[in-house]
């Protein structure tokens, strides 16, 4: 699941990244520091970025509220947050076609937000499905276990992880080129199947 996620975001990014002129829906390190160069430099693009960055914090403040009081397994309550981002993503591109890019761009990026949440733990998440500077740390960490004669293959499932984001963006690419930001509707529709197979699920272990 995770990297079904991971491509996910990358898809969502990539899409972003094109509709918006190089900016990041998940990627937020980037954005931090597009923001400040643009306040260093009085570049016109600064609202905008800032109302991304506001946006994805709602998305992870949101996404962490889902469940938190309540007796939700970790299944119904991922299941809560992807049919969320489904509807949202759906959403989006309908906002962009009335003239409203930015607000389908915020929307986005509140649900690239709510995504990092997904495998959260006692208000923690456990590790960012968004973003792989920590997953590449993580790579180079295991390797150099590897080298130095340790567990041989500790950095593997971040290298898939890894490639499942490159794999999701280039698709998100590719379909951009064809549909414009209506190619949100691929990760829509992954969200709401990733929803269903989770509720399944928890039916199933009841």
């Amino acid at each position: 699941m995770a990297v079904g996620f991971a491509a996910m975001a990358g898809m969502v990014d990539a899409i972003g990244f094109l509709a918006s002129g190089g900016f990041f829906l998940s990627f937020m390190s980037g954005n931090s520091t597009r923001l400040s160069v643009g306040l260093a430099t009085g570049a016109p693009y600064i609202g905008m970025v800032a109302l991304l960055l506001f946006s994805f914090v709602v998305g992870v403040t949101g996404g962490s509220l889902i469940g938190r009081k309540g007796a939700l397994s970790d299944k119904r309550r991922q299941s809560l947050i992807l049919g969320i981002m489904s509807g949202l993503l759906f959403i989006a591109p309908l906002l962009a076609g009335q003239n409203m890019l930015l607000a389908a761009l915020c929307v986005a990026a509140f649900c690239m937000g709510a995504e990092n949440t997904l495998f959260e733990r006692d208000g923690t998440v456990s590790f960012g499905l968004t973003y792989m500077t920590g997953a590449l740390v993580k790579i180079g960490q295991g390797l150099a276990t590897l080298f130095s004669g340790g567990e041989r293959l500790i950095w593997v499932p971040y290298l898939i992880l890894w490639l499942g984001l490159v794999s999701g963006a280039a698709i998100g690419a590719a379909l951009f080129a064809v549909f414009g930001i209506a190619s949100l509707w691929l990760p829509s529709a992954i969200a709401a199947t990733f929803a269903l197979a989770l509720t399944l699920a928890d039916r199933a272990l009841q």
